[in-house]
């Protein structure tokens, strides 16, 4: 690329990035009735209206305002739309915009937003650095799809979401693991123009040699842990895990029930047996770690999972991606909500790592064994609130998306968090042991 059509190509990226997330919260919020968009389907969720609304408030707030300077359109809103002074619980109390209040201002956010896009610079620094401020805010809107899409999950009633089955080619099956040589290896990015402040910068860490599974753990290998009387078994179970499990009375994934022999379960209205084939979804870090100590392995920490996904043993270097420095293509993983459900596990082929493991970008959420830290020169940019107040103990790390995130929101270096209670997220694992 000459430098002359860097900026333009930039431009274009934005664009489309923007453009594909306005497509999905569209998607997301035109199938659903007017009281099902203002109603809480969960107190772990906000209500769907709040969501589109404050999609539009922090595009306005860093793209209309911190980027173009200019006055917002709506300040008497914008402490309804502030994710940290109001928790998701009390959002349905607050005088929010209604449903067709909130799509005409986050269309007129956008509609301003377009414009700047075409005469700024997208160079320089700061927010503007290769379009960095366009890029957080695509990653932005394409996050809290992922959200919305969890709230359909939770949501009770006739389906109003729909998507063909992912169908990929599986390939010859892998080995059940793999080796993972020791040594040193770069984890994270300084270069991805829109990396988000907690995958920077590039370092060096060093790993023991270990194993980890090929393919994410299955439904019907969970299944023999829930036989085995996994969730009876105190020795599987750290404590804190042991008690959430007790007091809650859990004994399966989330959205799954014993009926008739089977199990089932509810998958975005619809109730169906549980695919055994399928990576396990909707279990917490408890239920992840216990099934490793069950399986006599454990979690792989998050070092281990990138090198896992990233490392090439033959050039000693980092990829973007498990499969290449390429963007992710429908026969790389499955990924952007094509699917409303983790593909077979095995498939994907062309997606492998050079050492052979599947599936490390897409389908599911993975679990890891680590507390969600800061690297080495750790910066927050541009704002505290993303990452470094999330930093501790009280957070554990999950790597390599979902069928719902995006690939604008995935990458190889790209580092979620949640409580390790949290259930409803899509999200799965596989297991390492030592070497």
């Amino acid at each position: 690329m000459t430098t002359a059509s860097r900026p333009e190509a930039l431009r274009e990226r934005a664009l489309a990035a923007l453009t594909a997330a306005r497509a999905r919260t569209a998607a997301l919020t035109d199938p659903v009735s007017e009281p099902d968009l203002t109603a809480q389907h969960s107190p772990l969720m906000s209500p769907l209206v709040w969501d589109l609304a404050h999609i539009g408030n922090q595009e306005e707030l860093w793209l209309l305002r911190n980027v173009a300077g200019q006055e917002f359109l709506r300040p008497d809103i914008n402490s309804l739309y502030d994710a940290f002074e109001h928790p998701r619980s009390e959002r349905p109390k607050l005088p929010l915009l209604g449903p067709r209040e909130a799509r005409r201002y986050a269309a007129d956010v956008r509609g301003r937003v377009f414009d700047l896009l075409e005469r700024t610079p997208l160079e320089g620094s700061g927010l503007l650095d290769d379009g960095f401020a366009f890029g957080m805010i695509a990653q932005h809107e394409q996050q809290h799809d992922e959200t919305m899409l969890i709230t359909h999950q939770l949501r009770r009633g006739a389906p109003v979401l729909s998507a063909p089955d992912p169908d990929p080619p599986l390939g010859p099956p892998p080995a059940a693991e793999v080796l993972v040589p020791g040594g040193p290896f770069t984890m994270g990015t300084s270069a991805e123009p829109w990396s988000l402040d907690n995958e920077r910068p590039a370092h060096t860490r060093e790993t023991a040699a270990f194993w980890i599974d090929t393919v994410p753990v299955t439904n019907a290998a969970y299944e023999a842990f829930i036989a085995d009387g996994g969730y009876g078994e105190r020795r599987w179970w750290a404590a804190e895990g042991w008690e959430q499990i007790r007091a809650h009375e859990i004994e399966a994934p989330l959205f799954w029930r014993r009926e008739a022999g089977q199990w089932l379960r509810r998958r975005f209205g619809v109730t169906e047996p549980v695919p055994g084939d399928e990576p396990v979804l909707h279990v917490s870090w408890y239920e992840a770690d216990a099934y490793a100590r069950w399986a006599g392995r454990r979690l792989p920490s998050e070092e281990e999972w990138e090198k896992a996904a990233r490392f090439d043993p033959a050039s000693g270097r980092s990829t973007r991606y498990p499969w290449g420095d390429a963007d992710p293509t429908p026969a790389h993983a499955n990924l952007g909500q094509r699917h409303l459900r983790p593909a077979r596990a095995g498939s994907y082929p062309a997606g492998a790592s050079p050492l052979g493991v599947r599936q490390l970008i897409g389908d599911v959420w993975e679990w890891t064994s680590s507390d969600f830290l800061p690297y080495p020169g750790f910066r927050a940019f541009p704002y505290r609130e993303y990452s470094e107040v999330f930093f501790g103990p009280g957070h554990k790390v999950l790597r390599g998306g979902s069928f719902a995130v995006d690939e604008v929101a995935c990458r190889g270096t790209f580092r979620n968090w949640d409580l390790p209670v949290r259930r409803q997220i899509f999200s799965g694992f596989r297991t390492a042991r030592d070497a």
